[in-house]
């Protein structure tokens, strides 16, 4: 496993793959790697211009490679639901879905459309209305896996909290951020058990990049900031000669996790290098939280109630 690379990705031709956050970053990474391997990738985004430059360049780097780019918001219900149901009349079945798009530590709160805190909307809610309302087609699909991108985040100043989920008595940037990613691994988790149950036919698991460089460690620090360094642009600076590793090898757990022979059902992969920050795909640590399954049950029934749709099937 030390030795993993994009060059162990089996054939993935006839493969249907959908990514959320493909338009750079790990996102873009992951979807050029699976059509460089053959695989019929659909890769989403919620910037127009940011999509169609991805996808140019990934056709490039991949010719004749099947990719195509489409609009999905996952801040936005709404937008949630018009892509599922677009692409419902499109494909038949799914056989990858790689939720990966997250924003990171936005130093003020902020919303999404339907009134989440930005953080737990996007990273985790927008993913487990989009996973519940394509699960239909990922019933359908050949040996379909189920991806959520956590964070070693999930094991540091983290919980479910139940009695203020969007943070709106005291909201902390980095607690936000460690909910979200906790979230993520416990519903990877939980939906392997839910599959097992109902007879949804899924490999469900968790993948984490360790210090990656990309968009994420800024954009969100930026948000609301006019102008100015955050301190994640001094942090980087610091850090990155020593714990960084750049987007592509940042990508690889997600893509052992989308793709390898070796990979568990309710596994979790990262880089095995110092604090997992980087280095080579082996298993990743799981905090005490993410093996709490009581929790993991409760965070369902009520993301269901948050989001108004039950999955379909459910228990």
């Amino acid at each position: 496993m030390s030795a993993w690379t994009t060059q162990d990705i089996p054939p993935q031709r006839g493969r249907k793959v959908v990514i959320t956050g493909a338009t750079g970053g790990l996102g873009y990474e992951t979807a050029l790697a699976l059509a460089q391997a053959g695989a019929d990738v659909l890769m989403t985004g919620r910037n127009e211009a940011k999509g169609k430059d991805a996808l140019s360049r990934v056709q490039a780097a991949a010719p004749g490679a099947a990719v195509r780019y489409a609009h999905l918001d996952l801040a936005d219900l709404a937008s949630v639901e018009a892509f599922a149901s677009q692409l419902a009349g499109e494909w038949e079945a799914i056989d990858l879905l790689v939720n990966n798009a997250g924003v990171m530590t936005p130093p003020a709160r902020h919303e999404t459309a339907d009134g989440f805190e930005l953080q737990f909307g996007t990273n985790y809610l927008g993913h487990f209305a989009l996973t519940g309302r394509l699960l239909p087609m990922l019933s359908k699909g050949n040996r379909t896996r189920v991806v959520n991108l956590s964070s070693g985040a999930h094991r540091i100043q983290a919980a479910i909290h139940f009695d203020d989920l969007q943070w709106h008595k005291r909201y902390r940037p980095w607690a936000a951020y460690a909910q979200s990613k906790l979230a993520m691994i416990l519903f990877a988790f939980e939906l392997q058990r839910r599959s097992d149950a109902n007879g949804w036919g899924l490999l469900s698991n968790a993948a984490h990049p360790g210090y990656a460089l990309t968009d994420l460690q800024t954009s969100g620090p930026r948000l609301g900031r006019d102008g100015g360094s955050s301190p994640f642009d001094w942090l980087g600076v610091l850090l990155a000669p020593v714990l960084s590793q750049s987007a592509a090898e940042g990508a690889l757990p997600t893509l052992f996790a989308a793709t390898a022979p070796d990979a568990k059902p309710a596994g979790y992969y990262g880089p095995q290098g110092l604090f997992e920050m980087k280095g080579a795909v082996g298993e990743a640590r799981i905090g005490r939280h993410a093996r709490d399954t009581a929790v993991a049950a409760r965070l369902w029934d009520v993301s269901e109630e948050l989001i108004g749709v039950r999955w379909p099937g459910a228990a």
